[in-house]
């Protein structure tokens, strides 16, 4: 019997109702004659008033303190997947639940954003092999001192995809309040159309460019152990998007879809001195303070002796990148500093851009033809991303996904 791993996050199962209706959609999986495992999210806000709880009493400062975080943050997940094994025993279908510690789903000890390093499936394969569903507790596992760890915001997606490779599942089934996902996103551009199956590499991009329907480490995962993820809605029987390996897409566009991010930050370095291991003094210290840079650009005057650099941080660690940046003042002997974090990122994705010309040079036209100017561009083999100011994301959007023909079927 083929096992297959459901995962069901926060908003699927935030009230009693909601659990039901999981229990529901598990109990059909089981009486198509399926062995299942069931990974569940904390209820809907719980986890963000944990996490609320534990910063009104704690700096967070010191190692031991981060250990404890992850022991309270936790909890949500353990409520839920007791919940919802009680509510498939009350509908006559044996489960019990399973937290990390208990499978045992090992970590490193990076506390808050650990990374799993194995899973030892024996006891839990050999449950649902008795008949047992198992619900396990995602989000969490369990470090080399046999402390709790958490993996991270989204990572109950991460705990369901290495489950799946784990127990050689035949498919692991994401669900959440969207039945699929999109060419874009269809709160901002009404004709976006559902994808019926994508490229892990699209998805991955796509994940890493502001699209939340993954998330991005669950991605890379299935991609690195083949694991066939469906994302489906929790609330309707619609057919969901299969991701899959690149061969499997038989139709490959220009363009799969367009992603966008508001969460961006530009800093801008004017009259840098144009020397080897200038770079080095600018980004290493932003590395060393865990601050993420995406997007650089520079612009070499013409004598060659200076350049203007601009780069890209989230738009929360704008400040701290600031402060970072000027402590080096006098290393990288900048003349001035500006920032600004009212951007955002667009970005035109798809495997298919490996076989046609022109796609930068149509995305360019576009936004020109709507008059919004170009401040940052980035590309990849399948990507090709553009910074613009924030007031025009919409408008980008709406205009690109008409430019690449995907507002038809």
């Amino acid at each position: 019997m083929p096992v297959i791993v459901q995962k069901f996050g926060g908003t699927s199962v935030a009230d009693l109702e909601r659990i039901r209706n999981v229990a529901r959609k598990v109990k059909k999986e089981v009486d198509m004659g399926n062995q299942v495992a069931v990974v569940v999210s904390a209820m809907s806000g719980v986890t963000d008033q944990l996490v609320g709880l534990v910063r009104q009493i704690s700096s967070l400062s010191t190692p031991v303190s981060l250990e404890e975080y992850d022991t309270v943050v936790s909890s949500g997940e353990q409520v839920t997947a007791g919940m919802l094994a009680l509510a498939l025993n009350e509908m006559g279908i044996p489960a019990r639940s399973w937290l990390g510690w208990q499978i045992p789903l090992i970590s490193d000890n990076a506390h808050g954003k650990a990374r799993i390093s194995e899973i030892k499936s024996d006891a839990i394969l050999q449950s649902i092999r008795e008949g047992n569903v198992a619900v396990v507790a995602g989000f969490q596992g369990i470090d080399g001192k046999f402390r709790i760890s958490t993996l991270g915001r989204g990572g109950s997606d991460t705990s369901a995809v290495a489950l799946a490779a784990a127990l050689k599942a035949q498919r692991c089934d994401i669900y959440t309040d969207v039945d699929g996902i999109y060419t874009c996103d269809p709160r901002i551009v009404t004709k976006a159309r559902k994808l019926h199956k994508v490229a892990y590499e699209e998805i991955l991009e796509m994940a890493s460019q502001g699209a939340k329907v993954l998330q991005t480490r669950s991605v890379e995962m299935a991609m690195n152990h083949g694991v066939r993820v469906q994302v489906l809605s929790s609330f309707s029987d619609a057919e969901g998007t299969l991701l899959v390996d690149e061969e499997e897409v038989v139709e490959r566009k220009k363009v799969t879809g367009i992603a966008y991010s508001r969460d961006e930050a530009r800093i801008t370095l004017t009259s840098v001195a144009n020397v080897p291991g200038v770079s080095a003094e600018i980004f290493g210290p932003l590395a060393g303070a865990n601050i993420n840079v995406d997007m650089i650009v520079q612009n070499v005057t013409e004598g060659g002796g200076e350049t203007d650099v601009t780069f890209t941080v989230p738009r929360a660690d704008l400040q701290n990148a600031i402060a970072v940046v000027e402590k080096s003042r006098d290393r990288i002997k900048y003349k001035t500093l500006h920032s600004d974090n009212a951007v955002a990122k667009v970005s035109v994705i798809g495997v298919g851009m490996r076989s046609h010309v022109g796609i930068a040079q149509e995305m360019f036209k576009t936004l020109a033809d709507k008059g919004i100017n170009i401040l940052v561009i980035s590309t990849s083999e399948i990507k090709i991303s553009v910074l613009i100011s924030e007031e025009y994301t919409e408008l980008a959007l709406r205009a690109l996904h008409t430019a690449y023909g995907l507002d038809t079927e």
